[in-house]
């Protein structure tokens, strides 16, 4: 998208072609700043959030996903909650839901006595791959070559610097062409979670 673009499809606007100007009218587009930097292209997920820090406010508290899933997360409460834990991380906490149906067996092991379609896993957490991290957790990451995921995670939590925002909503992955479908399928269908506008 061209600059300007955006603005023009999101504000009312009169052009008058015979003197090369524009009146705008009303506008309503977000009070966002977009900064795109090119990360490289074998640079890992680590090394992609080390390359941003010289863009950040460094002392503001930023948002960052795999983009990958989807979920209802309240994002003003997470960051309340960050705020809150004084870490320099926080990850968005979620339970993962269940991608098989699960059977309940007797005793001998020969009869089912009960089916639960795809149960949500009730007791493990698992990283929803939804944070707020302060600039300073990046000093976590040595260079291009580190997974977000590995040592800088691991590190931070060994250090009592990651805070764990528990989400008891809506969150699915999409790693398969299943998953995928479902979410296209709720989308078409006007009832997903995530749609918040």
């Amino acid at each position: 998208m061209q600059q300007g673009h955006y603005f023009l499809h999101t504000s009312d606007v009169t052009i008058d072609l015979t003197t090369n100007s524009m009146e705008i009218h009303h506008k309503y587009s977000e009070s966002w700043k977009v900064t795109l930097i090119d990360t490289g292209l074998n640079t890992m997920t680590g090394g992609r959030l080390r390359r941003i820090k010289n863009y950040l406010n460094k002392d503001e508290p930023f948002f960052v996903t795999y983009g990958d899933g989807l979920s209802d997360i309240n994002i003003k409460e997470s960051l309340d909650f960050h705020n809150k834990q004084g870490k320099l991380a926080t990850v968005t906490a979620v339970y993962a839901p269940g991608r098989f149906g699960v059977l309940t067996i007797d005793r001998e092991g020969t009869v089912v006595e009960k089916i639960v379609e795809k149960p949500q896993d009730s007791e493990n957490l698992i990283n929803g791959g939804f944070f707020v991290l302060n600039p300073d957790a990046l000093d976590y990451i040595e260079n291009d070559d580190y997974l977000w995921e590995k040592e800088p995670l691991e590190n931070l939590s060994r250090n009592k610097q990651l805070a764990a925002y528990v989400h008891h909503g809506f969150w699915q992955p999409m790693d398969t062409l299943r998953e995928k479908r479902n979410l296209e399928d709720l989308w078409v269908t006007g009832r997903a979670p995530w749609k918040k506008w």
